[in-house]
């Protein structure tokens, strides 16, 4: 269980790290729907919004459906359904919120499945996922923090 942790904690760390990176580059000058919209004809903004939604999406993914279930198995504190463990999670003060989490969860969904079909959508994500990135960084940091005081215990 501690190899785990530990490498868990890593891979979080490196994925805050890319999405910071990649979010920075993203929106460091105001992104317009009308770049948006013209993805196709600037393979740069392409890939660097194809960049933000895999990184954004993996570190939720990375910290809801793996670390923080291993955090809780390691507290001793019972696994189960996505929705607990976030609950449980928001009590122990690893996420602040189960409906932001979900709501950063819908935003993935949208980035990925509403990709190119609808850019109102799209760009409404984009700009709402960006909001949530500093929430998300420091939710995994959070989480970092706490497997490293279990090991500390250790």
């Amino acid at each position: 269980m501690t190899a785990r942790l530990v490498f868990l904690a890593r891979v979080t760390e490196r994925e805050c790290t890319h999405l910071s990176d990649t979010d920075r580059r993203l929106f460091d000058s105001s992104l317009t729907n009308e770049q948006i919209g013209k993805i196709a004809n600037h393979p740069i903004l392409a890939e660097r919004l194809d960049a933000f939604v895999t990184r954004f999406g993996r570190l939720q993914d990375t910290v809801g459906d793996k670390l923080l279930p291993a955090i809780l198995a390691a507290l001793g504190e019972k696994v189960g359904a996505s929705i607990d463990n976030l609950d449980r999670a928001e009590k122990f003060g690893l996420i602040e919120s189960v409906d932001d989490w979900m709501v950063m969860r819908k935003l993935r969904n949208q980035m990925v499945h509403e990709y190119i079909e609808d850019l109102t959508i799209l760009s409404g994500a984009l700009r709402s996922g960006h909001e949530f990135v500093p929430a998300l960084i420091a939710a995994a940091g959070r989480c970092v923090a706490e497997v490293n005081r279990i090991l500390l215990k250790a």
